[in-house]
């Protein structure tokens, strides 16, 4: 929700401002169709993983596919259905380095108890 949908939801007038910024808020975000599209991709990737799982590739092969594809899907959603290519960069920085910092936990962690990643 944008300052200007919130406010006026509370009946305060709106500034110019604001109707500026959520009129071009707006018309970033994507339509239900493209919306459709992307759910499309993220099918047909699926069913690309499922069977690349069935091919009978190398185990280290197999980890590496699924990974990649994975990562793609990760990618699309994020962008997409979390906004955050229509949204203002700091917020995409900020996602990128939370990221970052989970996946070095994680390895942290793993490394730790023993684990291996492959």
């Amino acid at each position: 929700m944008t300052l200007a949908e919130y406010r006026r939801r509370r009946g305060e007038p709106a500034d110019a401002d604001d109707q500026i910024a959520g009129d071009a808020h707006t018309e970033k975000h994507p339509g239900a169709l493209e919306y459709a599209q992307i759910g499309l991709i993220l099918g047909v990737i699926t069913a690309i993983e499922v069977g690349v799982y069935y091919v009978g590739l190398s185990q280290t092969a197999l980890v590496i596919a699924l990974l990649a594809f994975s990562t793609s899907k990760f990618t699309l959603v994020v962008l997409w259905f979390m906004h955050l290519k229509f949204d203002a960069r700091l917020f995409s920085t900020m996602f990128v380095l939370a990221f970052l910092l989970a996946l070095s936990i994680f390895a942290v962690a793993l490394a730790t108890l023993g684990g291996k990643l492959v």
